[in-house]
């Protein structure tokens, strides 16, 4: 658990200045379980400067309560939590300052989203709290008073622990998960988990990763795991001291991330991937009369296909249902063999260029339109779909017929520059699994919005 903090103050003399107003959110790694926001009588002058800054004037505090009257509250919920801010230790400095005056020693671990965004999110000329969530999209309304400020860091540490490939911050939460037995654990476990599309991790008692899976239910399927009674499930049962999760908001960006971390982290109880997930492949060429023609083949690396498919039946009736849909031939797609027309011509939803009485021009005119439609080959695009929370969109961003990654970004703010596209997506493997991926997925009926854009370099 987190306490996302922000904090203002007087100004002033190095640890003689007094805290003017406070926002603390605890927050799961998902959303806010609670909060506290108050302004605070200092009990000294603000600094012209910083009134000038805040716009929190002396008069707005005369009836605030003092911090002796709130500090309960600020303990109360941060208590078992790692405090979160920007600038990290000017807040704790600042908040260990007033409990010291208080006569208690007042400790937290600490984590500091400006060191993580210089080291997750290189590059950016300024990491002022201001200048960068406005480079990265992120919403940010009263900039310098408490509640504005931390709601931004909230979404911001949200993108860094998305961005997190190696999982330090999640690991290093994990290890504070107190230990429990087996069976208070489990149940336990179960009580905290979201009933959401999204990833889920299982960790042993040293934080390390043993499992990675995904589902549209996150707590029905760990709730499988926990009660099947095979020798794996029963282990694993034993092992595992915390599950933590990631949403996704859709299904398609759930199973591009659970590819990818089991391929990067190779956990313990997930059987290895060494094969490719798919196994034949929709292949094109021309024939000695110009016309374009389809085949269905085992996957070949060393071949360039239109799409792949998991099996052969799921090739032949997605391209049966192809051949229907843009009036193509079957010869000529491998779908009927023998000389002569095809059946479909008979049907007249062919149109004869299996007789060559339709010309190769018109028949292929079509083909490139199946081709075109099937294959994100060369193409740049981005797939606008469901967020993780209501007011959130995610993307998708695919770059010259490549994959690059995942992001999320407010339904507020317009997704129209690349560069701001390129900062809030999380890079991800363009491999021959996740591709297929994206492409099987989209075979299906889906609610993404598919953008074209226009890359200038």
């Amino acid at each position: 658990m987190y306490a996302i903090l922000d904090i203002e103050t007087t100004g002033g003399k190095y640890n003689e200045e007094g805290i003017t107003e406070i926002a603390i959110y605890k927050f799961d790694g998902q959303q806010v379980t609670d909060q506290f926001i108050s302004l605070i009588n200092p009990e000294q002058p603000i600094q012209p400067f910083v009134v000038n800054l805040t716009g929190i004037n002396n008069k707005m505090l005369t009836n605030a309560p003092k911090f002796y009257e709130i500090a309960k509250r600020i303990v109360e919920i941060t208590e078992d939590c790692i405090l979160v801010a920007h600038n990290a230790k000017f807040d704790y400095r600042i908040l260990r300052t007033e409990f010291k005056r208080l006569g208690y020693e007042y400790e937290r671990k600490s984590l500091c989203t400006v060191e993580l965004s210089k080291k997750l999110i290189p590059g950016f000329p300024s990491y002022s709290l201001g200048k960068l969530v406005r480079s990265l999209g992120i919403p940010l309304s009263d900039r310098h008073r408490a509640a504005g400020d931390a709601q931004a860091t909230i979404k911001l540490f949200k993108m860094l622990l998305m961005k997190d490939v190696e999982k330090d911050i999640m690991k290093e939460h994990v290890r504070k998960v107190p230990k429990r037995n087996l069976d208070t654990k489990l149940v336990y476990i179960l009580e905290e988990l979201p009933s959401e599309t999204g990833v889920y991790y299982f960790h042993n008692e040293n934080g390390d990763i043993i499992y990675v899976g995904k589902s549209r239910n996150i707590r029905k399927r760990v709730n499988q795991h926990f009660t099947n009674d095979n020798p794996k499930s029963k282990e694993m049962q034993k092992k595992v001291n915390s599950v933590s999760y990631e949403l996704t908001g859709n299904e398609l960006i759930a199973l591009l991330k659970e590819n990818q971390e089991i391929k990067e982290i190779k956990p313990r109880y997930n059987r290895a991937l060494k094969r490719d997930i798919f196994s034949h492949a929709l292949y094109h060429s021309v024939d000695e009369n110009g016309y374009v023609n389809f085949n269905i083949g085992r996957a070949n690396r060393t071949k360039k296909n239109i799409t792949t498919f998991s099996s052969l039946r799921s090739a032949k009736n997605s391209l049966t249902k192809w051949v229907e849909e843009y009036e193509l031939c079957e010869r000529l797609s491998g779908l009927h063999g023998g000389t002569g027309n095809c059946f479909a011509y008979t049907i007249k939803s062919c149109h004869g260029a299996c007789l060559e009485e339709e010309t190769a021009e018109e028949y292929n005119d079509r083909a490139e339109k199946l081709i075109e439609r099937y294959s994100y080959d060369n193409q740049n695009m981005l797939l606008i779909g469901r967020g993780r929370e209501v007011d959130e969109k995610s993307a998708l961003l695919i770059e010259d017929g490549e994959f690059k990654g995942v992001g999320y970004f407010n339904l507020n703010y317009q997704i129209n520059n690349l560069d701001i596209i390129r900062s809030i997506i999380t890079p991800m493997n363009n491999n021959r699994d996740a591709e297929h991926i994206i492409q099987s997925f989209l075979r299906k009926k889906h609610n993404f919005k598919i953008v074209q854009l226009s890359i200038h370099e």
